[in-house]
């Protein structure tokens, strides 16, 4: 298995969105962190169609981040505008 997400990534991502490279548990960070792996995914999922499995782990991952989300946006409506507008999640 190709290392994608290495340990320096995941640093980098939580430093990016979250509130210090130590910052695994914020929402911001978790979705932040979804959104780099759904992104791997679906590049993999268009040279590899017919990759059920992984299109399974990719559905089960959009459902974690739209939760994760639903949440953030019951808690505090400007965290969540702020994450999607700074991952240009919403057209």
């Amino acid at each position: 298995m190709s290392e994608y997400l290495s340990a320096d990534k995941k640093q980098e991502i939580f430093g990016q969105y979250g509130k210090s490279n130590a910052d695994t548990g914020s929402p911001e960070s978790q979705v932040a962190l979804f959104s780099y792996r759904i992104a791997h995914l679906t590049a993999h999922l268009q040279n590899n169609k017919k990759d059920h499995n992984t299109q399974r782990a990719l559905l089960r991952l959009v459902g974690k981040r739209r939760q994760l989300l639903d949440y953030l946006k019951s808690k505090d409506i400007e965290r969540y505008r702020e994450i999607v507008k700074a991952l240009n999640l919403r057209k």
